[in-house]
């Protein structure tokens, strides 16, 4: 498949299932949160968020946690603006 015709997470199936496996997570509290976000969300995603969310599931979950809580920000490769967002409305829902 070329570039421009390469599935999205919203059209292909195994994206969204690898996406939902990613989000279980050690912690009970990660698991509850990111599982109700992506109940709530997931098929509404864009691609830039599906991202940002991808990048937070390369966190360990007690760095994760944090971000959830909002007792740390982003930094380094997750300090993006599409993760900051996304950030925003984790820890709104």
């Amino acid at each position: 498949m070329s570039e421009t015709t390469a599935a999205t997470h919203q059209s292909d199936p195994a994206k969204r299932a690898r996406l939902r496996w990613r989000a279980r997570r050690g912690l009970l509290e990660n698991d509850l949160i990111l599982t109700r976000f992506l109940d709530a969300y997931e098929e509404t995603l864009s691609d830039e968020e599906v991202d940002a969310f991808s990048r937070l599931m390369d966190l360990s979950d007690n760095t994760l946690m944090d971000l959830l809580m909002a007792k740390t920000k982003p930094e380094a490769e997750v300090d993006l603006p599409h993760v900051h967002t996304l950030l925003d409305r984790l820890q709104k829902a």
